[in-house]
């Protein structure tokens, strides 16, 4: 199955800036492969590409950091600069200890730094002012819309996800998750449902999106391997309309907060 559905990432790609048509981009790059896109195929990209484009780059030379995030930073052992950018973008600050602060962003996942990186960003391909990268504004909407410009181009029913890399509350280490979906399942519903011996499963929800957004980010890979968009086929449940909201855990059922 893995060999069938997760393909090598595609090859190539520019150093995307503000402005660019990733869909353009990624339409060439399928081209230039050889790919022809199916019905039910699915498009994994890294969010930092997303978020090139869109020009969620800040300078932190150009921030002001309120008392808030100076007070915080002074807690935390982290640049007040940083944690006022972090601030903006979260709806709650969840637990800080140094080096570290936990927020719900404010599309309602749980993350460090409000999903805010340093690696792999130069903006505008400025290497020298310190530059960091937000994530996309409404990760939904951008897939949606690299959805429907790949469609109208080749005329196929597919799926698009935008991941990033996030820590869990109970194990170590990243791993690839979705932040944001488009025409593809987020979770998948088995309740209902017999298991192998006719048992009539109760509780089991599948975590489809996040599943895949793993095994992208496994091809992918982590830091300077420069190929952020991954084409999948092969997909074991049906596409569909979906979006982050069906894999956020709501409040009062989030033993960690």
């Amino acid at each position: 199955m893995f060999n069938e559905a997760i393909r090598p990432p595609l090859q190539n790609l520019p150093f995307i800036l503000t402005g660019d048509k990733l869909s353009e981009i990624i339409l060439e790059a399928l081209d230039r492969e050889g790919i022809q896109l199916q019905d039910g195929d699915i498009l994994v990209l890294a969010q930092k590409i997303v978020s090139k484009a869109e020009g969620r780059w800040f300078n932190l030379v150009e921030v002001m950091p309120s008392t808030k995030a100076v007070e915080l930073a002074r807690q935390i052992e982290k640049d007040p600069r940083l944690v006022e950018l972090i601030l903006q973008e979260s709806s709650e600050v969840l637990r800080t200890r140094p080096g570290t602060i936990i927020v719900e962003h404010k599309r309602g996942f749980v993350c460090a730094n409000a999903g805010i990186d340093h690696s792999n960003v130069a903006g505008e391909g400025n290497t020298e002012a310190e530059w960091v990268l937000l994530l996309p504004e409404d990760p939904d909407q951008s897939a949606q819309k690299l959805r429907e410009e790949i469609q109208a181009v080749k005329g196929v029913q597919i799926g698009v996800m935008i991941i990033d890399s996030h820590g869990r509350a109970w194990r170590l280490g990243v791993l690839g998750t979705t932040i944001g979906l488009a025409g593809m399942p987020g979770l998948v519903d088995l309740r209902g449902q017999p298991d192998l011996f006719g048992y009539t499963l109760r509780i089991t929800q599948i975590a489809a999106a996040d599943e895949l957004a793993a095994a992208a980010s496994l091809v992918m890979g982590q830091a300077a391997e420069g190929t952020p968009v991954v084409h999948v086929r092969g997909f074991p449940y049906k596409l569909r309309e979906g979006n982050l909201r069906e894999l956020i855990r709501p409040k009062e059922q989030d033993m960690f907060r």
